[in-house]
């Protein structure tokens, strides 16, 4: 593929092109982790807990993934824009090879820590208990994931676009149409339970991975894995990691704010702690499409930057606001009309539906302006401007909100916690726009 329709095609259709192969993607990866939790919370409340009280731990080694292919991917785009393939190659091998290596690490640790872990915030043993069923099947899989978010990250940056998307779809319908059958047995599969989810998940992230290898092999992107480049060298690593820590850490501090607000809600009842992890499932079916705009704006971005068409790369921030703003427009909406309806998916307790459709109808008002700091993080990521972009990240998920949430709570209990996503947002997005303007040098 010749890559210079990045820096030639109408910005609009351009951005659309490149964004709405992930969009559906996300869309798909959302339903999955809707039905996902929908099969867990079926096998009884205390498992829905668990799962809950895990995903910040799961979620950071997403993030680690995700983080580190980010930097992968900017540093592609910007040598590609340039017109050096040669260091293009050598960010993509050397890439893999710390991918495979991040992946044992974490792999080694995260099974380490979670008994103590999740004992610290709940002495439920059956909670315990679901939630170490779950980790030891999860987390080995841990190298798969790290390899299949590299690989995605390559092929975006080569404009690849409906490779990922294929990848991703057949993934996550792998991992849908699996969860029943092994977490309830179904024909001559065993009953698995809590095992059975983690496997599933497990077996789609293979699938993703393998679909990966056998396009690469088959139909070989502009960027190639060179066997004599896939050593580490440091110029190279200094640069991922300069890109990727920023946008891992970015990533990550979601799962220490949701353990520090799990901390927060367990002093009242074990039920906002499921409520809050509920709400982030259900968020995901906002976050990831609009996440599905910001991979395709990341190499566009990255791209036009490398090749000196600024105005350009405001063009696309501006068009990816707009599609951002409507996803998160059309959210507000459903979360106002019908809460009860999407918190009722993971439970039947009317106490928890009702606590629920408080949390949902509060927290939703900060959705549409949190548009300005999601496309201004996802932009400077694609820009290599890693720092920038952090500190948009600092304030949405802990320079802001842990304090607001703690003072709240001591006034209004848990409601004060669920305020303090809305005014979070509102704050960080006058914030966002100001570092947005200084770090990219908007006129």
């Amino acid at each position: 593929m010749n890559e210079t329709f990045m820096k030639e095609k109408p910005v609009l259709p351009l951005l659309l092109s490149m964004s709405l192969p992930m969009v559906l993607s996300m869309m798909v990866s959302s339903l999955y982790n809707i039905v996902d939790s929908f099969f867990v919370a079926r096998i009884s409340e205390d498992a829905m807990t668990a799962l809950s009280l895990v995903y910040p731990v799961q979620n950071l080694i997403n993030a680690a993934a995700i983080g580190f292919g980010i930097g992968i991917n900017a540093v592609i785009s910007f040598y590609s824009g340039a017109g050096d393939q040669k260091k293009a190659d050598a960010a993509a091998s050397q890439g893999l090879t710390l991918s495979v290596l991040q992946g044992v690490v974490l792999t080694a640790v995260s099974l380490a820590i979670m008994p103590a872990f999740l004992r610290m915030f709940t002495a439920s043993e059956p909670v315990l208990d679901f939630g170490l069923r779950y980790c030891a099947v999860a987390f080995p899989f841990t190298i798969v994931v790290m390899l299949g978010l590299a690989f995605e990250k390559i092929f975006q940056a080569a404009g690849r676009m409906k490779v990922t998307m294929v990848s991703m779809l057949c993934g996550c319908v792998a991992n849908i149409l699996l969860d029943p059958v092994l977490i309830f047995g179904l024909g001559p599969f065993p009953r698995m339970e809590i095992e059975g989810a983690a496997l599933a998940t497990g077996l789609g992230q293979v699938l993703t991975l393998a679909i990966y290898l056998a396009v690469y092999r088959f139909r070989p992107t502009q960027v190639r894995i060179r066997r004599q480049l896939l050593s580490p060298d440091g110029e190279m690593c200094r640069r991922l990691y300069a890109i990727g820590v920023p946008a891992i850490l970015n990533l990550a501090l979601p799962s220490l704010l949701i353990s520090a607000l799990n901390a927060i809600l367990a002093a009242w009842s074990q039920t906002y702690v499921l409520v809050l992890g509920c709400y982030y499932k259900l968020q995901t079916f906002l976050y990831l499409p609009a996440n599905g705009i910001i991979q395709g704006m990341r190499p566009l971005v990255g791209y036009n930057y490398g090749a000196g068409e600024h105005r350009r790369v405001q063009q696309i921030y501006r068009c990816a606001l707009g599609l951002c703003g409507a996803i998160m427009a059309a959210g507000t909406l459903i979360c106002l009309a019908v809460p009860g309806s999407l918190i009722g998916l993971f439970t039947s307790r009317p106490e928890t539906i009702q606590v629920g459709e408080t949390a949902l109808r509060i927290i939703s008002a900060g959705f549409l302006i949190s548009t300005i700091s999601v496309v201004s993080s996802g932009a400077l990521e694609g820009l290599g401007k890693g720092l920038p972009s952090l500190v948009i990240s600092l304030c949405r998920y802990t320079v802001i909100i842990l304090p607001a949430a703690w003072l709240l709570s001591r006034f209004l209990g848990p409601a004060g916690v669920w305020h303090a996503f809305w005014i979070t947002e509102f704050v960080s997005a006058a914030v966002s726009f100001m570092v947005y303007r200084r770090a990219a040098h908007m006129p």
